[in-house]
C-alpha cells in the first residue's frame, strides 16, 4: 500500500525575526572579529539547535559575569538585560556588546519616559521570563508593577490613577494583552500607553498566520523552545482558533508518528526564535511516512531588518 495522503499548510510568517537574526549575527560576528571565545550571558535566543550551533564555533554560554575569561568579550542576549549588568560589566572591567532587541530597547525607553514623567508603571508580562526581568530592571526596583491576567488587571489599585503608564512584553498573546489592556481602560480610562503596540511585529504576524491555518488543521505543530514565550503563546492560539491538537515540539527527533495515525490536515510554524532548517526537517520527517501535499497560507510578507552595532562591524 502506498503512503496514505497529508496535506501540510506552513504558516507564513514563521520562524526567525528581524531581532534574533540580528542577535545570532553579533554573535557569529564577534567570534569573526574577535575570536573564540566569546561569552553569552544565558542563551542568545530561546532555542537550543541555535545555542548548540554557536557553542560548535566558539559561543560560551554563561550565567554570570564572573565566569568571563579576562580580556574577553561578552554579549548580552536578545532579551535585554537590567540595568545593573552593563553597569557591573563596567565595573568589572568588561568588554560587552548588547544584542538587545531594538523593539525591546523601545519598552525600555517608554518606561524610562513614562517614569521621569512621574507616571506609575504597570507591564503586561509573565514573571520570571528574561525580557520581563530586563525590563523591570531598567527602573528602581518597585517602580514597576507586573500584570499578567486580567483578574491582575481588574484588581490592581495605583497609588494615583491620574498618573498611569502601561507597557507590554513584546512576545505575549495578542488577543490575551488587548483584554488586559481594555481592562485598565475601563478602570482608568487616562492610563497612558505606548504610540505604538509593544507587542512586536513579529509576534503580531506570527500568530495571524496560525489562526488562517488553525481551523484547516486536524493537528498544528509549532516548531519552538518551552522556554519562548512566543512559541508558547502559538500553541494557545492554535488551540482557540479551532485546531483540536495544537503541539509545541522542538525538531524532528520529538515527533511520535503514532499521534498522528489518521490524520489528512497539519498545520506547522515556527516561533520567532526557531531556524526554518527545523520546519524543513519536519516536512522531510512527514514526507517519509506520507504523501505530502505542502501549501503555503501567508498573511503577510516581513522585510525588517535590524542594524548590527558598530563593535561587530569591520
Amino acid at each position: 500500500m502506498g503512503k496514505p495522503p497529508l496535506t501540510i499548510y506552513l504558516a507564513a510568517p514563521r520562524g526567525f525575526c528581524a531581532g534574533v537574526d540580528r542577535a545570532i549575527q553579533i554573535v557569529e560576528k564577534a567570534l569573526e572579529k574577535y575570536g573564540a571565545p566569546v561569552f553569552v550571558r544565558h542563551e542568545i535566543v530561546h532555542n537550543r539547535h541555535v545555542v548548540r550551533s554557536l557553542e560548535a564555533r566558539g559561543a560560551i554560554f554563561i550565567d554570570e559575569l564572573d565566569q568571563i575569561a579576562e580580556g574577553r568579550p561578552v554579549v548580552f542576549s536578545a532579551h535585554g538585560v537590567p540595568k545593573s549588568v552593563p553597569a557591573a560589566a563596567q565595573a568589572q572591567g568588561l568588554f560587552y556588546i548588547d544584542a538587545t532587541c531594538p523593539l525591546v530597547s523601545k519598552v525600555h525607553s517608554e518606561a524610562q519616559r513614562h517614569y521621569g514623567m512621574g507616571s506609575e508603571i504597570v507591564l503586561i508580562g509573565h514573571a520570571g521570563h528574561p525580557e520581563v526581568i530586563g525590563t523591570m530592571g531598567q527602573l528602581a526596583e518597585g517602580a514597576v508593577t507586573l500584570l499578567e491576567t486580567v483578574d491582575d488587571a481588574a484588581s490592581f489599585q495605583p497609588r494615583d490613577a491620574t498618573r498611569l503608564a502601561y507597557i507590554t512584553q513584546t512576545t505575549l498573546s495578542v488577543d490575551d494583552t488587548a483584554e488586559i489592556i481594555a481592562m485598565l481602560r475601563r478602570r482608568f480610562p487616562g492610563v497612558a500607553g505606548p504610540a505604538r503596540e509593544d507587542i512586536c511585529y513579529a509576534t503580531s504576524n506570527r500568530q495571524s498566520a496560525v489562526k488562517a491555518i488553525a481551523g484547516r488543521c486536524e493537528a498544528l505543530l509549532v516548531l519552538g523552545a518551552p522556554n519562548s514565550s512566543n512559541s508558547m503563546r502559538l500553541v494557545e492560539v492554535a488551540a482557540r482558533a479551532g485546531c483540536p491538537r495544537a503541539i509545541l515540539v522542538q525538531n524532528a527527533s520529538d515527533l511520535d508518528f503514532a499521534n498522528f495515525a489518521g490524520i489528512r490536515t497539519l498545520g506547522v510554524t515556527a516561533g520567532a526564535s526557531a531556524p526554518e532548517v527545523l520546519v524543513r526537517q519536519v516536512l522531510d520527517a512527514f514526507a517519509n511516512h506520507y504523501e505530502t501535499h505542502i501549501e503555503e497560507i501567508a498573511v503577510t510578507r516581513e522585510d525588517v531588518e535590524f542594524k548590527l552595532p558598530r563593535a561587530v562591524l569591520d
